[in-house]
C-alpha cells in the first residue's frame, strides 16, 4: 500500500506550536495523527527503521521552482511505478533560520525560502539495483522542468559529476576551489564529492 505522509516539526512555544500545527492535524482524512511533544533527539531518529543496516540505497535531489501542481501530480505518477516499498519521494521546506544566513556566509549557498524535492531510494536485494537506480535517475528527469540547478550536497549520489558539486555550492564554488589548491593541492582529502584543484 502506497501512503503519502506529512512529518511535521516547530521548535518554538508549546500555545504557538498547537495554533500553527493545528491546519496540518487536521487536513484532509488522514489515517493517524501522531503529533505530539518530544526532546529533538527524539525527532532526529523517526526515520531510522526506515533505513536498517545492510539497506542499499541512491539519492537524488535538487530545489524546485515552487510547487506548481504538475510537479505534484508528477509525483503521484512516479511514485505509482516506484520499485521498492522501501523509497519515497520527499519535499522538504526550506525556511526559518536557515534563510537567515547570507548566500556567501558559508559554504552552503541555499539561503531562499522554498522547496527541496529528495528521491531517497532505498532497497535491500542487491539484484535490485540496477532497476532502482534507474528508477530514481528516470524519477528526478521527470521532475527536470520544475527543478532548479541548485543542489544539496548530502543527498547527490556517489556517480555525481563535477556539475552537481558546484549546483551543490553555487557562487561558492570558485572561493572553495581556491581554498582547495591553497591547502590541498594535491587532492589528499578526495573521498568526498570533490572539489578537485587541478
Amino acid at each position: 500500500m502506497k501512503i503519502s505522509a506529512l512529518a511535521v516539526f516547530h521548535a518554538g512555544d508549546p500555545e504557538q506550536a498547537e495554533q500553527d500545527l493545528a491546519p496540518f492535524k487536521n487536513w484532509g482524512s488522514p489515517l493517524i495523527v501522531e503529533v505530539g511533544r518530544m526532546p529533538y533527539p527524539v525527532m532526529n531518529t523517526l526515520l531510522d527503521a526506515g533505513y536498517p543496516a545492510g539497506a542499499l540505497n541512491y539519492w537524488l535531489s535538487s530545489f524546485t521552482r515552487g510547487l506548481p501542481d504538475e510537479l505534484l501530480d508528477t509525483m503521484v505518477e512516479r511514485f505509482a511505478s516506484v520499485p521498492s516499498p522501501m523509497t519515497g519521494i520527499l519535499l522538504e521546506h526550506f525556511h526559518g533560520a536557515v534563510t537567515r544566513v547570507g548566500v556567501t556566509d558559508t559554504a552552503v549557498p541555499h539561503r531562499a525560502e522554498g522547496w527541496n524535492l529528495l528521491i531517497p531510494s532505498v532497497w535491500m536485494d542487491s539484484a535490485e539495483t540496477d532497476e532502482n537506480i534507474a528508477w530514481t535517475r528516470e524519477t528526478h528527469r521527470a521532475f527536470s522542468p520544475h527543478l532548479e540547478d541548485a543542489r544539496w550536497l548530502n543527498y547527490l549520489g556517489d556517480d555525481q559529476g563535477v556539475d552537481a558539486v558546484q549546483a551543490a555550492y553555487g557562487p561558492n564554488y570558485d572561493r572553495l576551489l581556491d581554498l582547495k589548491r591553497r591547502y590541498d593541492p594535491e587532492n589528499v582529502f578526495h573521498h568526498n564529492h570533490n572539489i578537485d584543484p587541478n
